[in-house]
């Protein structure tokens, strides 16, 4: 890179944007304001964070190096260069990952009379409880490889944690009996968690990990062997699917084919323990075919993602305060849902209020003699989705289902065939999304017969219909029968089934691939021209992730032209704010707090009459040009503010906000200053008072 580009750069290197907002969810684990156990589910949440960006980012990088020369050159920026960096920022981020669990969370549990503890903190007693509960619950559930010239190929399960054992002789034994390397899959899933708790000891509380277990029994695994050392690896492999989209084909099968290659794709990264015998870490090289370049060290223990899985011991006071989630203040709690939404907007915010009220509605048009059709949109589906058994009552019934499942949805795929081939089989119309599109729009619309006429009814998210995220990923919801809005929705739906372009039909829904990125930059524009004639000109984006080149290169003109830009940004970034002579009027901020930030929001100041859009879609190149989106705009007034007082509680947040660069906390001072504003928990209080104040609201008052 030339001195020029590093003493005025215009974009930040994606890749470490993102390991900078990884870097942000450590700082939870590193809070010592957040409670014990969950600063532990941060530490699994960084790990398993990690793990997806070495399978996706990290493998396609890879990928990008092996290309030939003259490819190369045409990138943007050298994938050789940009590989080098991330590494060694993943590497001091791993050291300071270590550092935490070592020196604060370890600590941390024992002063709550916790004790994680290894085969080497065993007393007597608890030496023989672990002995026996070996015998009876592990060691049926191990399978050793033996690593010799028999052993052809080592094939290592994706993400899996594997032990590896030296088995020693007496010095006066044959070389090749003397020492063998055997390799074992960790048995998590069959033994049902990776920690065992050991009997309590007064008020003291035991755990160890499954693998100590192991190692303090590997000697009664191995009888014959004098010494017994036990390391443990664990292989990421390149989780891009390779996939040709055309017309015609099958995709599914596509899909399947790809997800069993996903199991056996090319390394990523072996992660193994620096103490690991160079011997054995040869062995395993030499029996897997991985190289030197996918080696990244790590320690003892891998797979910190199974925290997520950390007894708690019945510790509420080590946990968050329940947050249950609330009712939402103008549906019924009870009976039909359509009558409600007929007669205005109603507006729902999962994780804060029950996410209840999307399967309830479904439950009610699958049963509802006039409802005829049901069409919805599917990215994420749970494993157990309520959602997809509504829509199968609704097939029962003999209502015409229409579903789009999107099948590329990474790492969902298999949840989102299975229940794709149930809807399929039970008679619904089922579309595999858009060949070059990935569908990631969350529309549903419900067609009921009334007085003569099809009224259509619509829920427009910017979550997905999955029951599970909807406990921990914020985001907003619209129920709307306003025919201006559903018209367009079925619209979007029509797409799905004539493949026409709908560029010119859409007056009030912001939709990609057509207008979505046209219409974006005519609102920025506008701003523009008003700040030019001297009047007040502000944009406020809420997203997750800020990309595309020239909507950052249309922000930076915004920008000098006198608009104030205010951005609040969770993860990727590569906009630099606070510029001079670039981005001057730009501040931008991001926040990681008890739920996952999902929403995107999009204000544009309108000369004072604001618009305000809740969307699908990040501003990225594949949401803007590869992706069906879809932003909505929130029309009636009072729901307009409600979106805006929560956006503006996230803008005045004091807690867990931090700056541009993510490195430290931001406003601390102002909080002791001013009181502290924690958006997340302000938000939740808000709508608890809007709750409130419905419960006591006498049937047929007016709403204040």
């Amino acid at each position: 890179m030339s001195e020029t580009k590093q003493a005025q750069p215009r974009l930040l290197n994606r890749e470490l944007s993102w390991l900078t907002f990884n870097r942000r969810v450590l700082q939870e684990a590193q809070n010592p304001e957040v409670p014990l156990l969950e600063r532990i589910k941060f530490l699994a949440i960084f790990s398993s964070n990690l793990d997806e960006y070495f399978k996706v980012r990290v493998a396609t990088l890879r990928r990008l190096v092996k290309l030939k020369k003259k490819t190369r050159a045409k990138l943007s920026e050298d994938p050789a260069e940009q590989l080098h960096d991330l590494l060694q920022e993943v590497g001091r981020q791993q050291q300071e990952f270590g550092d935490t669990f070592r020196n604060q969370i370890l600590p941390g549990l024992r002063e709550e009379h916790i004790h994680l503890i290894s085969e080497h903190d065993l007393s007597e007693e608890q030496h023989q409880w672990v002995q026996q509960y070996f015998r009876q619950n592990v060691q049926d559930l191990l399978s050793p490889i033996i690593l010799d010239e028999n052993l052809h190929h080592l094939f290592l399960r994706d993400q899996s944690v594997y032990l590896t054992f030296l088995l020693s002789q007496p010095e006066n034994r044959k070389k090749h009996d003397a020492e063998r390397v055997v390799a074992m899959e960790l048995p998590t899933k069959r033994h049902g968690s990776r920690f065992v708790r050991l009997p309590d000891v007064g008020q003291e509380h035991y755990v160890m990990f499954l693998d100590d277990v192991i190692r303090c029994c590997a000697q009664e695994l191995f009888p014959k062997y004098q010494k017994v050392q036990v390391h443990a690896i664990k292989l990421s492999r390149d989780a891009e699917l390779d996939i040709q989209e055309e017309v015609s084909g099958n995709l599914l099968a596509k899909i399947k084919s790809s997800l069993q290659k996903r199991e056996t794709g090319f390394p990523a990264r072996l992660l193994y323990d620096p103490a690991m015998p160079k011997e054995v870490l040869r062995a395993v090289m030499q029996k897997t075919g991985i190289g030197k370049e996918e080696l990244v060290e790590g320690s003892r223990y891998h797979n910190f993602r199974d925290f997520f899985g950390f007894p708690d011991f019945g510790l509420a006071r080590l946990q968050y305060a329940p947050m249950p989630p609330l009712p939402q203040p103008t549906l019924p709690r009870t009976g039909p849902m359509l009558p409600a939404i007929a007669q205005r907007d109603h507006l729902l915010h999962p994780p804060y209020q029950s996410f209840d009220y999307v399967t309830r509605l479904l439950t009610e048009a699958a049963k509802d003699p006039q409802v005829s059709g049901i069409s919805m949109t599917l990215y994420r589906v749970a494993g157990k989705s309520e959602v997809a058994k509504a829509l199968l009552k609704a097939v029962k019934n003999g209502k015409q289902v229409t579903v789009v499942v999107e099948l590329k949805a990474r790492f969902d795929e298999e949840s989102n065939m299975f229940w794709a081939e149930k809807l399929q089989k039970a008679g619904a119309n089922v579309i595999f999304g858009i060949p070059d599109l990935k569908v990631h729009s969350k529309l549903l619309l419900i067609t009921r017969a009334e007085e003569g006429h099809n009224q259509l009814y619509a829920y427009l998210s910017t979550g997905n219909f999955n029951e599970k995220t909807s406990e921990i990923y914020a985001d907003h919801g619209l129920f709307t029968a306003n025919p201006e809005i559903t018209r367009e929705v079925a619209e979007v739906f029509r797409y799905f089934h004539d493949r026409q372009d709908k560029a010119g039909l859409f007056q009030h829904l912001l939709v990609a691939p057509f207008e979505l990125r046209e219409k974006l930059v005519a609102l920025v524009d506008a701003e523009i021209e008003r700040a030019r004639r001297g009047e007040d000109a502000y944009i406020i984006l809420k997203l997750n992730a800020l990309q595309d080149d020239r909507m950052i290169l249309k922000l930076y003109e915004a920008s000098e032209a006198g608009v104030r830009v205010e951005l609040l940004i969770r993860g990727i970034s590569c906009l630099i704010p606070e510029l001079a002579g670039q981005s001057t009027n730009i501040q931008q901020r991001g926040m990681v707090d008890r739920f996952l930030e999902h929403a995107r929001v999009y204000v544009f100041g309108n000369g004072g009459d604001e618009k305000v859009y809740v969307a699908s879609s990040d501003w990225m190149a594949r949401n803007l040009d590869r992706r069906v989106e879809v932003a909505f705009p929130i029309l009636q007034p009072e729901l307009k503010a409600e979106v805006r007082h929560l956006l503006d509680l996230q803008r005045q947040d004091n807690v867990k906000a931090r700056d541009w660069q993510n490195n430290f906390l931001g406003h601390t001072a102002e909080a002791t200053e001013k009181g502290r504003i924690r958006s997340q928990f302000d938000t939740y209080a808000y709508l608890k008072s809007l709750a409130k104040r419905s419960a006591t609201r006498k049937p047929g008052a007016p709403k204040s």
